[in-house]
């Protein structure tokens, strides 16, 4: 059994928005199954598919080599840890639910961001101004169980345009594109 994410409406809400701001560099971060760098691996010069899960790693690279991709490099990394450079586009499908006490780990981790649910989300916005090209933006997908995630923009002074908007049974998620504030 997988142990990694597999694409949910969160994925593919995020996926509908992906190829239209793909060019040049572009970091999939979180990638999970590599639904998202699989999409731009066309338009983009070169993808960096970014995940800390091995299992997952381990399904992309395979999944480059069957399916003969030469722009997408796959890296084992917690957020930016392993990763260099700068990226015209940096899309991230976090954990951001709220970690539930006595919850499985191993499914935890691809869905949980953190006690309040946007731990994680904070720790990327606090570092992913420093991998951002000029004019760089972020494609990020969260929930409104989430808490938080706009003042956190805010915070690191990121503006943001509300992309989309869907309503589910118990929540709302949101695709929003981020960019520095100028």
């Amino acid at each position: 059994m997988n142990q990694f994410y597999i694409p949910q409406e969160d994925s593919f809400l995020l996926n509908k928005h992906v190829k239209k701001y793909s060019f040049g560099r572009v970091l999939d971060l979180g990638t999970g199954s590599g639904i998202q760098a699989f999409t731009v691996a066309e338009d983009a010069d070169e993808v960096v598919a970014v995940d800390i899960d091995e299992k997952s790693v381990e399904y992309v690279r395979n999944e480059i080599k069957n399916r003969k991709i030469k722009s997408i490099k796959i890296l084992e990394s917690d957020l930016f840890e392993n990763v260099k450079g700068k990226f015209d586009l940096i899309i991230f499908n976090p954990p951001y639910l709220p970690f539930l006490d006595g919850e499985d780990e191993s499914i935890s981790r691809t869905v949980s961001g953190g006690k309040m649910g946007y731990e994680i989300i904070e720790r990327f916005l606090g570092q992913a101004g420093d991998y951002l090209n000029e004019n760089g933006k972020i494609l990020l997908v969260f929930s409104s169980l989430t808490g938080e995630v706009f003042e956190i923009m805010k915070r690191y002074k990121f503006d943001f345009e509300m992309l989309e908007e869907k309503r589910f049974d118990f929540e709302k998620l949101y695709v929003c594109l981020v960019k520095l504030t100028n």
